[in-house]
């Protein structure tokens, strides 16, 4: 089924379309009470099935849904089947996620999900009100962007795409012993993914891989901005963990509702074999030894740009020849089937754990090969990868 695309209506002044799921009737017409007053045409519906029903057939401006339902009343899982559920039929409507049962984990989540912004039940009347009316404008600002995108030359997308990959590095850092392969792939002609990384001027190097939300060019602005700040932080030799808080701090003040990076930032030492590393809310990268997957790097703490006050961890782990680190993000992991079905970390992982012996190049191929073979071809969203070899 082709969803329909969130189109803009006439008039500057048409009343916003707000889908209402929640699967309490007093919370929906307490709701619906809220948005009429102010305006807003108003759909509730009490069960993810509806709200997918009506997603499919109508147009929104955005989307505020319950992440608790009578299957699952307390943690958010049935909520975040619902945003994956949502994003498979409809990539640009606004999602606002509400929830009663909130943490920062669950938050991290559904916006690593697809929500774009996070209210805390009881809400309060005016907070919530300010929020939709953000998401809406900036919904509506982005129909407006994508449709003068349409109609650039293609010309001026060229030269953007490859200004673009002129800011990710030329060659990619390497010390005694180590190999790096990287690959990068934007959905379109520009997107939100990177990857950098420099020596240090000894024996290490320090290597990132990140995923700014959204598509297109607002993602790829982002990216651009994290990865001056990261080059910044990582020349004052700050340790992972402290990078990310500093990064994180930064960002915060710069960022709109709603958006977020995923990032992993590591140094390795070629002299120790030591690689220090923090992970700020992203697909944990899979450790490969002797033919199997014997870690993922997951220690950190949450994504990059919400939280002002996050606090971050760092991770280590002593290498050793013949060992892999892979590196991703969610575009080769979600790449889909024609039937819709993903790719997945455990695909991923059976191909990886299968090549022991091979280069990071030729295990970087190996992955491509099986994520297009896979797919037909095509990624759907922006798709970069990193493989890492130690050898003597």
């Amino acid at each position: 089924m082709t969803a329909n695309v969130t189109r803009e209506r006439a008039g500057a002044s048409a009343p916003p379309r707000v889908l209402v799921a929640d699967d309490h009737g007093d919370v929906l017409q307490a709701l619906h009470l809220l948005l009429k007053t102010e305006g807003y045409h108003v759909k509730g519906v009490s069960s993810p099935d509806a709200l997918m029903h009506a997603l499919a057939r109508e147009s929104f401006d955005v989307v505020l849904i319950d992440l608790n339902y009578t299957r699952d009343t307390t943690s958010g899982r049935e909520g975040l089947e619902l945003l994956s559920r949502i994003r498979a039929l409809n990539r640009d409507v606004p999602v606002v996620a509400m929830t009663a049962w909130g943490s920062i984990e669950l938050a991290v989540d559904a916006m690593r999900t697809g929500v774009d912004d996070f209210i805390q039940k009881p809400w309060d009347n005016d907070q919530l009100l300010r929020h939709l009316r953000t998401h809406i404008e900036q919904g509506r600002a982005q129909r407006r962007r994508q449709g003068s995108l349409d109609s650039t030359q293609p010309g001026e997308l060229a030269a953007a795409r490859e200004i673009q990959r002129n800011l990710l590095p030329t060659t990619v850092p390497a010390t005694q012993g180590l190999q790096v392969s990287a690959f990068w792939e934007p959905a379109g002609d520009v997107g939100g993914d990177f990857y950098d990384g420099a020596a240090l001027g000894d024996s290490s190097v320090w290597l990132c891989i990140g995923d700014a939300a959204g598509k297109g060019i607002s993602a790829a602005l982002l990216m651009a901005s994290v990865q001056s700040m990261v080059r910044s932080s990582a020349r004052a030799r700050l340790d992972p963990a402290a990078l990310c808080a500093s990064v994180n701090r930064e960002l915060c003040t710069q960022m709109t509702s709603g958006r977020f990076v995923t990032f992993f930032f590591c140094v390795y030492d070629g002299a120790t074999r030591r690689l220090v590393y923090a992970n700020a809310g992203h697909n944990p990268p899979f450790l490969v030894r002797g033919g199997e997957v014997t870690a993922r790097l997951s220690r950190g703490g949450p994504v990059l740009g919400v939280f002002p006050q996050s606090q971050f961890d760092s991770g280590e782990v002593q290498l050793e020849d013949g060992d892999r680190l892979v590196l991703f993000t969610d575009g080769i992991t979600e790449a889909r089937n024609p039937s819709g079905s993903e790719f997945g970390e455990d695909r991923l992982e059976q191909v990886v754990a299968a090549a022991p012996q091979m280069s990071a190049r030729a295990l970087t191929d190996r992955i491509l090969s099986a994520t297009r073979s896979f797919s037909g071809g095509a990624f759907e969203d922006d798709a970069t990868l990193i493989v890492i070899g130690v050898r003597s």
